[in-house]
């Protein structure tokens, strides 16, 4: 089979209504496009052209306006999720239709990822997970202390800035992680993590220090569409070709880059 893509694009996306009353959440805009066609565009530009889109809320919208996916170049089927089942759980529902290793990502992130090589770093690190991460650096208001065992303050830090590594929600696995999967019931990708990591089983990590950008709230919409506006070809012009050069690096787990990415 060629390398596949499944899209979850079933999300209520209760924290952007009033807008997505009447949008599902991937159709809502970024600048003139919706965001789900934006990623879809991205996908077509690394020759990421088989799609499976994960589908629930608004269903009918999403399938109207994009079809089969021929007028956007790429191949789109569907599943549509009879309740919702989580970042992993509707795997089950196309479980013959994937591929040995394959993508698996939200369909709400504004990044300029290059998935292309995140699913060839996966296949070269023979891992059963790969997930895409992001450092950000998260502001806290109030004072941290650092407390010993007796009780006592061995440190104060007011208001501080703490870098984290988040999960950016794009992932690439093989099939055989289908087998933790529980079928019929909901299933979170945390809760996939967890259950590997029960079994001490590794899960490889491709670090992105480029942009990102998860549409949750109005304000996130807000910030999604100046930071398109600014950057629109950095994200419509990811260059495949760079993953072909015998000179590229991968930046999995064992890379020791700690460059900060663009948070916005």
């Amino acid at each position: 089979m060629n390398d596949c893509v499944v899209i979850l694009a079933g999300g209520q996306g209760s924290r952007l209504r009033p807008y997505t009353t009447v949008l599902p959440k991937p159709l809502m805009p970024v600048g003139d496009v919706p965001i789900l066609e934006l990623l879809v565009k991205q996908l077509r530009s690394l020759g990421l052209k088989r799609l499976i889109f994960a589908t629930n809320y608004r269903d009918g919208l999403l399938r109207s306006y994009f079809g089969s996916g021929r007028t956007l170049g790429v191949d789109i089927s569907y599943c549509k999720e009879n309740r919702p089942m989580g970042t992993v759980g509707p795997l089950h529902l196309v479980a013959n239709e994937l591929p040995q290793s394959f993508l698996v990502m939200n369909g709400d992130i504004l990044t300029d990822l290059n998935y292309r090589a995140l699913l060839e770093d996966h296949k070269q690190s023979g891992e059963l997970l790969t997930l895409g991460t992001f450092r950000r650096k998260v502001k806290i208001g109030d004072g941290v202390l650092d407390v010993d065992d007796t009780g006592r303050v061995s440190a104060f830090r007011e208001k501080p800035t703490i870098p984290l590594t988040i999960s950016l929600g794009a992932y690439a696995m093989d099939r055989s992680v289908l087998d933790m999967i529980p079928a019929g019931v909901p299933f979170g990708m945390d809760e996939l993590v967890l259950a590997m990591l029960e079994r001490n089983l590794s899960v490889n990590t491709y670090h992105h220090d480029g942009m990102w950008l998860d549409i949750g709230t109005p304000s996130d919409l807000e910030r999604a569409n100046e930071l398109f506006a600014s950057k629109r070809k950095s994200f419509l012009g990811i260059d495949p070709t760079a993953l072909l050069s015998p000179n590229v690096t991968t930046n999995s787990t064992a890379s020791t880059e700690s460059t900060e990415g663009v948070s916005v």
